[in-house]
């Protein structure tokens, strides 16, 4: 059983930046990929990023390349998405999760950021409100 706790959210002005955590509990940590996904408003749960268990390779929405950056520290059971240059249409919730091995996270194809059903679990998610 993992649980995952996502921190960092907040309001921001657009061109701002904010950190996320996702912090795990267990000591599988570092066999599973994790994910963060987001929800706006009246839109369904999308990928954002993910970052593989194994190797760390990652993966990126089109939407945030070149903008946020997601990494983990095993040592702490801790997956971050730095998040810069933000934008008001990045308002939404910021879902973690965590996908046991590589299959969540390019597993099918480079650019794979999974699905809902690859990943075991999910945390309660955190808001990240991006307005002037």
């Amino acid at each position: 059983q993992v649980q995952l706790v996502e921190s960092g959210g907040g309001l921001v002005q657009p061109g701002g930046s904010l950190r996320l955590s996702c912090a795990a509990s267990g000591s599988t940590f570092g066999y599973y990929s994790i994910g963060w996904f987001r929800q706006a408003p009246g839109e369904e749960r999308a990928g954002v990023s993910c970052i593989r268990s194994k190797d760390d390779r990652s993966v990126y929405a089109d939407s945030v390349k070149g903008r946020f950056t997601i990494s983990r520290d095993n040592a702490k059971n801790t997956v971050y998405l730095q998040m810069n240059d933000l934008k008001p249409e990045d308002t939404a919730v910021y879902y973690c999760a965590a996908g046991w091995g590589t299959i969540p996270c390019g597993g099918r194809y480079a650019s794979d950021l999974g699905r809902d059903d690859d990943y075991d679990y999910w945390g309660q998610g955190t808001q990240v409100t991006v307005s002037s």
